[in-house]
């Protein structure tokens, strides 16, 4: 019988974060050898923006902003939470298939697998952000802050896709199975559009209004209006950009907290 040893996450600081940019590298390369799977990734937040922009921007009146200033940054969100469910897809393939077994072999740490591929969605993430940005500046989206705010908004924005990558990792890890994993995505879709993203809440049900002001999708894509858009965004989302950039890092903090335990805890029991 095959024994697996397990290595500890206690090796020098230098070798995990090694470890973890080789596993990355593994995951980008693996992604831009399928182009089939990098593409739609690469190219889907193009589409979608374009198209909420000409077919439902002219239905939209915005306080204070211009509706593709008011899409932008929801469709950033939208690319982390899209991309977030790749990773649980890709992580519950490599689980099934054994690749995760394979690494937790190797003389690396444990958690060097999990924050590889993490690295690599991130990249990957970062990638889609940018040619999400180049298109909304081709269709009308403008900066009205400092560099100051920009670097801080794409600080806050790196910082949402790692924290919610774990929320996803941890579903790859606890099904090992990606077409459970897809039937898990609908409530996704919920906290999308159930939200400040692609309207101000105030239209929507009075009943819905308490739960789409508070959930996470809101505060973060309010915080990057606040942060790309200055004072003005003030009118459209009820709060200065300070009051959403704590509030973003609170939920950040809970959020990897509570799934990235879950996620190392489904690992181990691989």
């Amino acid at each position: 019988m095959t024994t697996v040893t397990f290595y500890p996450d206690r090796l020098p600081l230098f070798s995990r974060l090694t470890d973890s940019v080789v596993i990355a590298r593994r995951g980008l390369l693996g992604t831009f050898r399928t182009p089939q799977a990098a593409v739609p990734a690469l190219i889907s937040p193009i589409l979608f923006l374009v198209l909420f922009r000409f077919v439902f921007g002219g239905a939209i009146h915005i306080p204070g902003l211009t509706y593709v200033d008011y899409l932008v940054p929801a469709m950033l969100i939208q690319n982390i939470v899209f991309g977030g469910m790749n990773s649980a897809t890709g992580l519950a393939l490599d689980a099934r298939d054994g690749i995760l077994d394979r690494f937790r072999s190797l003389p690396t740490p444990r958690s060097a697998a999990i924050t590889g591929r993490g690295l690599s969605d991130l990249a990957l993430q970062l990638v889609a952000h940018l040619l999400t940005i180049v298109a909304g500046i081709a269709i009308g989206f403008r900066l009205h802050v400092g560099p100051g705010s920009c670097l801080a908004a794409l600080g806050l924005l790196l910082l949402i896709g790692a924290s919610l990558f774990w929320v996803f990792a941890a579903m790859g890890l606890a099904t090992r199975n990606p077409q459970t994993v897809q039937s898990m995505t609908p409530p996704f879709f919920l906290f999308l559009f159930v939200s400040s993203a692609f309207i101000p809440v105030s239209t929507l049900p009075i009943w819905l209004q308490g739960f789409a002001s508070n959930q996470p999708v809101t505060v973060f894509t309010d915080a990057l209006r606040g942060l790309t858009q200055g004072p003005s965004a003030q009118q459209a989302t009820g709060h200065p950009a300070e009051y959403f950039v704590i509030a973003s890092l609170a939920w950040c903090a809970a959020i990897t907290t509570l799934f990235a335990a879950a996620a190392m805890r489904s690992y181990k029991k691989m």
